[in-house]
């Protein structure tokens, strides 16, 4: 019983510590794009409840941040996927990577005046509904080049990564 009972801690624990990185990221990438985060504030915690509920139930695949200019396609697309390890022993740490978001956000492309953003989440199959988050596509990457940034933050059970289409 007491082995359920931590793994169950540890994986509350780690939906937290990896929501946290996923959506600050996101505010970061925002800011320094200056595009608008005023609806990113004003649904925080919706975000944090659904985007830590998937996490800790294991069937988050990835969040996107799909940033649409004044006109064309969704320009810059950037991915945080999500890997899971059965028995959290991997990283006993909870860790986030600033110096690896650092260097990225040096290498962002500038976005036009009135450049909007979207979030979107795919999963790994059945998940649990959460208030505020409907079904929806997401935007194409066809035409777009990636780069993959690695690790963002790791926790016991679960790490995020970073990619981004250009």
């Amino acid at each position: 019983m007491t082995t359920t009972a931590t793994h169950s801690y540890t994986r509350v624990h780690t939906a937290t510590h990896l929501t946290e990185v996923i959506l600050g990221t996101i505010g970061d990438i925002l800011a320094d794009l200056g595009i608008y985060t005023g609806p990113l504030q004003a649904q925080w915690a919706t975000n944090e409840n659904a985007v830590k509920a998937w996490i800790a139930e294991g069937s988050l695949a990835m969040v996107v941040l799909e940033c649409h200019p004044p006109t064309g396609p969704a320009k810059p697309v950037i991915e945080f996927p999500v890997a899971y390890t059965a028995t959290g022993t991997g990283d006993a740490q909870f860790t986030t990577s600033r110096a690896r978001l650092a260097r990225f956000l040096a290498k962002l492309d500038r976005v036009p005046a009135g450049t909007t953003f979207g979030l979107v989440c795919t999963f790994n199959g059945t998940h649990s509904a959460q208030p505020g988050w409907s079904a929806t596509t997401r935007a194409s990457t066809t035409g777009l080049q990636g780069l993959t940034f690695g690790t963002i933050g790791t926790a016991p059970h679960a790490s995020a990564g970073l990619r981004y289409y250009h």
